[in-house]
This record gives structure tokens, C-alpha cells and sequence, in this order.
């Protein structure tokens, strides 16, 4: 007796596929912008020898990765309802075996 396979799937197309693309470089630059911006706080203030310049520098590396944080939220959250809308048509496609 023939058994019937049924796979359904979504297809994006050429649009979906570059907004697909584009979210997931926006997120990995931003994961790099983000590393570094931590990287350079704390070489800052591991370099200055005063008390009062290396609160400043952590305080301001501090407020500088916050933003950068809310700018990664902001953009991924435009670029992932884009991402979500334009997911394509449900495709069905049918296998027989046996």
C-alpha cells in the first residue's frame, strides 16, 4: 500500500531573502560592534592610573554599550517583523513511497 508524505513549507521570495539576509548581518555586526565597545572600555580604563578618569571612562563606556544595546533591540525588532512578514507562501509538497 502506497503511503502519502506531506512536507509544508514556507518560500520566501527574492525580497524576503534579502531582508532574511540583511537581518542576520545587522545582528552580527551589531554582536561585534558591541564586543569591541567593551573591549575598548575596559583597555580605557586599564590604561589611566586615576581614580576619577577610570570611574568616568566605565561610566561612560557603560552608557555607550547601552545605547549601542537599545540600537541592536530597535533595528532587530524592525528588521524581524519585516523578516516575518515577508515569509512567503505555504508550500505543500507530496511524496508517495511504497
Amino acid at each position: 500500500m502506497a503511503k502519502v508524505i506531506r512536507t509544508t513549507k514556507r518560500q520566501r521570495g527574492i525580497f524576503g531573502t534579502i531582508v532574511w539576509w540583511l537581518f542576520l548581518a545587522w545582528n552580527a555586526l551589531m554582536a561585534l560592534w558591541v564586543f569591541w565597545a567593551i573591549k575598548m572600555t575596559s583597555d580605557q580604563v586599564q590604561v589611566t592610573t586615576d581614580t576619577a578618569t577610570q570611574a568616568g571612562a566605565a561610566i561612560g563606556g557603560t552608557i555607550a554599550t547601552g545605547a549601542l544595546l537599545g540600537l541592536w533591540l530597535l533595528g532587530s525588532l524592525i528588521l524581524g517583523l519585516v523578516v516575518a512578514l515577508t515569509r512567503g507562501k505555504t508550500v505543500t509538497v507530496e511524496e508517495t513511497v511504497g
